[in-house]
């Protein structure tokens, strides 16, 4: 995590070409570039969307930038893919604040434990909120404790690697997509967990979804597709070049694929 952009920096989680047009965002930021600076952080984020150094350097040139809104966006982005990473959620308990969301700042300042390095920063920020870390835990809890309790859940399926897409058939089954593992897995209704596709054509499942004769498609979000699964359990490439494929959805004989790569929807009649 980058708390300043002074270096080009290297990550595990992303691919050369994301790592090259990150570093290219830190040399512009460097030169006073902010602009294009701001647009190669979202072009190495659009290559690798978990790339978390280039979510928090963007973040970082728009608050620069005084686009308070699109900034506290891109760190919501971050505290999603990663909870504990408690600079982001001081950096939205700030940009709530700059952007006169006082209780959304408390919020987010409240998520902050006391061990954590960002912390005394955090306690300053309630002090200009007028108020102190341990009040606003306090609030924060009681809040919680007042809250009408949701009822839990029927049931809890376990042990499936990043869930992603989920659809279901007319028999009662539930599939779920593994997007670390590349496997789409069956829920029977009796709870039965099983393997339902392993198959080399799926990388990086997300979006899913069933039509009415028991077909399943999936956006096979790493290999710019979608794969068809048949009732049968065969596996097609029904779509290709489609750019990150994410959103799946179905309207009769309509299927509609939503292109995160080209920001665009593909619209394709089954």
């Amino acid at each position: 995590m980058l708390l300043a952009l002074s270096a080009p920096v290297f990550s595990e989680e992303a691919g050369n070409d994301a790592k090259l047009i990150y570093n290219q965002g830190v040399e512009f930021y460097k030169a006073g570039e902010y602009e294009r600076s701001m647009e190669a952080f979202k072009k190495a984020v659009a290559l690798e969307p978990n790339y978390i150094d280039a979510y928090y350097n963007l973040g970082t040139v728009l608050e620069k930038l005084e686009q308070y809104d699109s900034a506290l966006t891109v760190f919501k982005q971050i505290i999603v893919r990663k909870p504990d990473d408690y600079e982001a959620v001081y950096k939205a308990a700030l940009l709530s604040s700059k952007l006169g969301e006082n209780d959304n700042a408390k919020s987010y300042l409240s998520i902050i434990p006391q061990s954590a390095p960002i912390a005394p920063k955090a306690q300053e920020l309630a002090n200009m909120l007028q108020t102190d870390m341990q009040t606003i835990k306090a609030q924060a809890k009681a809040e919680k404790a007042s809250q009408t309790k949701i009822p839990q859940s029927n049931d809890v399926y376990n042990n499936i690697p990043s869930p992603t897409g989920i659809t279901t058939d007319i028999q009662g089954n539930i599939y779920v997509a593994g997007f670390s593992n590349n496997t789409i897995y069956k829920i029977t209704p009796q709870g039965q967990k099983i393997v339902y596709v392993k198959d080399v054509r799926v990388n990086g499942p997300i979006g899913m979804v069933s039509d009415t004769t028991g077909n399943i498609y999936i956006a096979n979000y790493n290999n710019n597709n979608v794969l068809k699964i048949s009732a049968a359990g065969e596996v097609s490439v029904l779509l290709s070049n489609i750019q990150k494929p994410y959103g799946l959805h179905i309207a009769g004989s309509i299927l509609y694929v939503s292109s995160q790569g080209s920001n665009s929807v593909v619209k394709y009649v089954l």
